[in-house]
């Protein structure tokens, strides 16, 4: 009864105080989990995205002018001339010593402008445009044959598929496009007609595979089809190439990396002269650029869920220690009606206990349906299956700063309420 009778008294003069501990926490177990579920996504994909050394592509049969960022872009008789070669060509023909390369894969990427990602959704175009809005619908889809992209699939470690002559599969691994395409493969609809020639589906889902490196799934479509399929030379839209380096030492290869990542390496410049456009990925510059921002935002994640964490167990506690001081007298009470300090200690015990629970307990509660919506929110960037890993360490950081208090703060009051000898 006198537990009750304390919690009480404290419910009745902390109502907004508590709510603002409430919520604090609420921010803390939601900021934390849902940021190292981020980075523990980021990196596990890291390490997926990037099975090799180096990405490279170009763009195929330039035409005599295009429009890039809103421009027109005018080409000349060389670039012209040399989209219609192999990236393996233009890098011998501009003096790279094809030596510092390995596991060299080149495989084209074809579109076909009668096959869009409306012509793709079909009678489900509208239900689509309802749901995703700002989707570009005139994407003309990328078409690869299964031979080529086994080969890259077989270089990466990944899955690789086959198709009899008259099937496709859809590949797509980035999570939101991944579940619009599956509505359409999962229903009766689901043919295509590629290079004049009738596809169905051999599959009633995407299947998981990509071709480009990237930080993460993002994969938005890529339609194998059979190596039957009647795709022209006009059809291609690029060349792609993936390698790794010919050296197994860390400056061997940073040497070769350089070759193709600095401004003023010999290679880039004579590109430049010619005005010959590749554009590359290399394993080194998405790690960099990934593992700094999985930094920045694990530092913003834990200062901002630390601070909320320790403002609202200081609050409780300075709370607590006052209460304690003014109600000494109480316990002083106590002990003349007969009970020991035993029962004494155990009910203030309780009381704190209850105190500093409540508040968390609340949180959590709250806590599970914010990080729910924290990870929809990041879609394609962190996975609920980091979920698991991040909560521990959330339950952790909170375990020994939150217990730490509440130690401190049992301790504290009964030194405050020991009886003086």
């Amino acid at each position: 009864m006198f537990v009750l009778r304390q919690i009480n008294n404290k419910i009745n003069t902390m109502v907004a105080s508590m709510s603002v501990i409430c919520l604090m926490l609420f921010m803390t177990i939601s900021i934390l989990s849902s940021s190292l579920a981020l980075r523990n996504t980021m990196g596990r994909e890291l390490v997926e995205m990037t099975p090799v050394d180096l990405n490279l592509y170009k763009t195929a049969n330039l035409p005599d002018s295009y429009m890039k960022y809103e421009r027109e872009v005018k080409t000349t008789e060389a670039q012209r001339e040399d989209s219609k070669h192999s990236i393996k060509e233009t890098l011998k023909n501009n003096g790279l010593d094809m030596n510092v390369l390995k596991d060299m894969v080149e495989i084209p990427i074809y579109v076909s402008n009668e096959l869009t990602w409306s012509d793709f959704f079909g009678s489900k175009l509208e239900k689509v445009k309802a749901k995703f809005p700002m989707l570009a619908y005139d994407t003309v889809e990328e078409i690869v044959k299964i031979s080529d992209y086994n080969k890259i699939a077989k270089l990466y470690g990944i899955e690789q598929y086959e198709l009899k002559d008259d099937e496709y599969i859809m590949l797509c691994d980035f999570a939101s496009m991944e579940e619009v395409r599956n509505e359409v493969l999962a229903g009766g609809n689901n043919s295509l007609t590629i290079a004049g020639k009738q596809y169905k589906t051999k599959y009633n889902e995407c299947k998981s595979g990509f071709i480009v490196m990237s930080t993460s799934h993002t994969n938005t479509g890529i339609i194998l089809v059979p190596d039957t399929c009647p795709l022209t030379e006009d059809m291609k839209e690029m060349y792609f190439l993936a390698a790794n380096y010919n050296d197994d030492t860390e400056e061997g290869k940073k040497k070769i990396e350089e070759l193709f990542s600095k401004d003023d390496s010999a290679f880039i410049q004579s590109l430049d002269k010619k005005g010959l456009d590749i554009e590359g990925l290399t394993k080194t510059r998405i790690m960099e650029g990934s593992i700094g921002i999985a930094t920045i935002v694990t530092f913003i994640a834990i200062y901002l869920g630390v601070i909320f964490l320790i403002a609202s167990s200081a609050i409780l506690a300075l709370k607590q220690l006052t209460d304690s001081s003014d109600n000494k007298q109480r316990y002083t009470i106590l002990r003349k009606i007969g009970c020991d300090e035993k029962m004494i200690n155990r009910a203030l015990f309780r009381q704190i206990g209850i105190f500093f629970g409540v508040p968390l307990v609340l949180s959590i509660i709250h806590s599970i349906f914010g990080i729910q919506f924290a990870i929809k929110l990041m879609l394609g960037l962190a996975s609920e299956k980091d979920l698991l890993p991040s909560a521990i360490a959330t339950v952790v950081i909170i375990g020994v700063i939150y217990g730490a208090y509440f130690l401190a703060t049992y301790f504290g009051s009964k030194n405050i309420i020991k009886e003086e000898e």
